[in-house]
């Protein structure tokens, strides 16, 4: 039996990263007592207090265990955080030295959503994968440079850590571990009955592409700018270096630094963000929307465009749009 700790933080969480977590390891053993066998999970509520409170007062978590109580453990699964990030980091770091010993004994780390932003607290993800929500990707990289941020992904697993994408992504990553520890079988079942799509990779097709300008570097943000407002244009990174007085290698190198993007890769980001909008809500062709942002080779857009969204053109619109639904 695998002994199972979901940690619960203080301050602003995600409630339904905490229920959910419990409800899937809930329901594998359910089905195991249905058939007349031992559960596979032993499952715990870990806090730093003896009662947690959210959304104004409306919900409370109350753990079974405080952390000090729990001396070994074989998972740990780290709720989503919320609020002022860094606020609720310091609010629950003693979770961090606890987690960093149960790793070292053996245990094996799992953050959902925003809890990567503890788990990295931790240091032990120093030159390692992790994903986190779109949302919060610029934010993270800055916060953990040495942090290998693979934000596109639902799931990341490397050396007994584990990681998943944004808000209800999290469900993906349960359904992994039902998988690794009780078998594709109970994870196909399970996926049925809690109508969780299985197998899904990418979140890259709900991503939102705003750019990166919270960074103080004033010509960088207003190339930004004029790349959004030009985005029909065919731009190049020597007319943007140009046009604000800056050698094409100083100005490539101070836009990543600004950005976490090279100038290349924020101008298709730009041009993809825009015909993702118009595929969404316009009855324009897929050629018209790609003349509108400025590729004239359908091949080269098509490629862009799966490559950022993880989707075609086409398949994107039937998602998205709401006449394409509909009909």
């Amino acid at each position: 039996m695998k002994h199972v700790s979901i940690l619960v933080p203080q301050g602003p969480c995600i409630l339904s990263s905490v229920i959910g977590a419990y409800k899937v390891f809930t329901t594998v053993n359910n089905v195991l007592a249905g058939q007349g066998k031992r559960p596979a999970f032993k499952l715990q509520l870990v806090g730093l207090s003896s009662e947690t409170r959210l959304y104004d007062g409306l919900f409370a978590i109350r753990p079974q265990l405080l952390v000090q109580d729990v001396p070994k453990t074989d998972l740990v699964i780290i709720p989503a955080i919320q609020g002022d990030i860094p606020t609720s980091i310091k609010m629950n770091y003693a979770f961090v030295p606890w987690m960093t010993d149960q790793y070292k004994q053996g245990a094996e780390l799992a953050s959902l959503c925003t809890g990567a932003f503890l788990l990295a607290s931790t240091g032990l993800l120093k030159g390692k994968k992790v994903s986190t929500h779109w949302i919060a990707a610029d934010a993270f990289r800055q916060a953990f440079p040495d942090v290998k941020l693979q934000a596109e992904k639902i799931i990341t697993d490397e050396l007994g850590m584990y990681s998943s994408g944004g808000a209800y992504s999290f469900l993906n990553l349960m359904i992994y571990f039902v998988e690794k520890f009780c078998g594709r079988e109970m994870a196909v079942y399970c996926s049925k009955l809690l109508e969780i799509e299985i197998e899904r990779k990418s979140q890259s097709p709900f991503a939102i592409f705003t750019g990166q300008k919270t960074h103080e570097d004033e010509p960088i943000k207003k190339a930004q700018l004029f790349i959004e407002n030009n985005v029909s244009s065919k731009l190049s990174v020597d007319q943007l270096s140009s046009m604000f007085a800056i050698s094409r290698r100083n100005f490539e190198r101070r836009f990543k630094k600004a950005t976490a993007n090279t100038p290349v890769e924020y101008l298709q980001r730009v041009k993809i963000e825009a015909a993702k909008k118009s595929l969404e809500s316009s009855r324009e062709n897929i050629n018209e929307v790609m003349y509108a942002v400025g590729y004239s080779d359908s091949k080269a857009f098509r490629t862009m465009f799966k490559k950022i969204t993880g989707l075609s053109p086409v398949s994107y619109r039937n998602k998205y749009n709401r006449e394409m639904a509909v009909s």
